[in-house]
């Protein structure tokens, strides 16, 4: 068995305080199984969430196959339903799995949560926020430690490769749920998986390491950048019912460009779970909203930006709370 997989980094190398109870993300699938009973492996008191999203008429089955599963391993199991949304289906349903995952934190007492992002998903995600013109702040990608709200997530598996998670399973016998939505050409992701790094590799390009080394850049320069953007404080408050962060107008235009851009992406991420990020058009339409004496409001797929006297605002929403402030 590969060592790095039976024995993976997590929180090996973290300074910060690891829990003892942590909840895992699980879909039952490949990565997320593996990382359940790797966890478990080492000792760690072990919940599994499951979200059925209801994308096949096949889910609500496969999460009582799940929680089967689940207590012939002896672990507790937990599972929300949501609906599908009816468009923009990769964006609202990550809103409504964290809402859901906020929800179980408070039922079960569990407040840190593992993500089975490895490091395939690594690549994908700087990939395609190069690709989105999300700049620096997005290319730093997924970081091994996060706080979202009330939850910590953690990522122990970046390192790791998604063969190195199948052979770990493969060589215990234990099978695992092929999500049908990995091979959906519609999403945006499974366009870069399947067909643009595998042309990359008929090039001789070896995709992983170019994005990989991107993001050890990216986050080495953004580290400069967030000492530059430390003078800026970042406020939250509700308008409307919505949440919201704010900065104050002045301070935000008086900072260079990437700064600007970063306190953006700062705020975002405050907002919305991970995943979410400004692209190249978005910050167009700030740059020609601002150039135009920032007047009106923004709207930027799922949230709004407006001033307000002295404070530039971020919101979740759109133009209904832009308008009721």
């Amino acid at each position: 068995m590969n060592e790095k997989v039976s024995k993976p980094l997590l929180f090996r190398s973290d300074a910060r305080k690891k829990p003892q109870r942590i909840a895992v993300a699980w879909s039952g699938g490949v990565d997320s199984t593996a990382l359940l009973l790797l966890l478990k492996a080492q000792g760690f008191d072990v919940l599994a969430w499951h979200i059925d999203h209801g994308w096949t008429e096949q889910s609500a089955e496969q999460a009582k196959q799940l929680e089967r599963q689940a207590m012939r391993w002896h672990i507790p199991f937990f599972t929300k339903r949501v609906e599908k949304p009816a468009q923009n289906l990769e964006a609202e349903s990550r809103q409504l799995r964290y809402a859901a995952f906020a929800e179980l934190a408070d039922e079960t007492n569990c407040f840190d949560l593992g993500l089975a992002h490895h490091q395939d998903d690594q690549v994908e995600t700087v990939c395609m926020r190069l690709l989105q013109g999300s700049g620096v702040s997005g290319c730093q990608g997924m970081r091994t430690h996060r706080k979202q709200g009330k939850l910590h997530l953690w990522r122990p598996l970046l390192q790791t490769t998604k063969k190195e998670l199948a052979q770990y399973l493969q060589r215990q016998g234990i099978s695992w749920i092929e999500d049908p939505s990995n091979t959906d050409y519609n999403l945006w992701r499974n366009k870069i998986r399947h067909q643009l790094l595998p042309a990359m590799q008929v090039y001789d390009v070896d995709a992983a390491k170019l994005f990989l080394r991107l993001q050890v850049q990216a986050t080495k320069l953004n580290e400069t950048i967030e000492v530059l953007a430390s003078s800026v404080n970042i406020t939250m408050e509700h308008v409307a019912g919505a949440s919201c962060c704010r900065v104050n107008w002045l301070q935000w235009l008086q900072q260079q460009e990437s700064v600007k851009v970063h306190l953006l992406q700062k705020m975002l991420g405050i907002l919305f779970a991970d995943g979410k990020v400004l692209g190249r058009r978005h910050f167009v339409a700030i740059d020609a909203w601002r150039q135009h004496g920032a007047n009106g409001w923004v709207s930027l797929s799922g949230c709004c930006l407006y001033r307000q006297g002295e404070y530039l605002y971020l919101c979740q929403g759109q133009k209904v709370v832009a308008d009721s402030v």
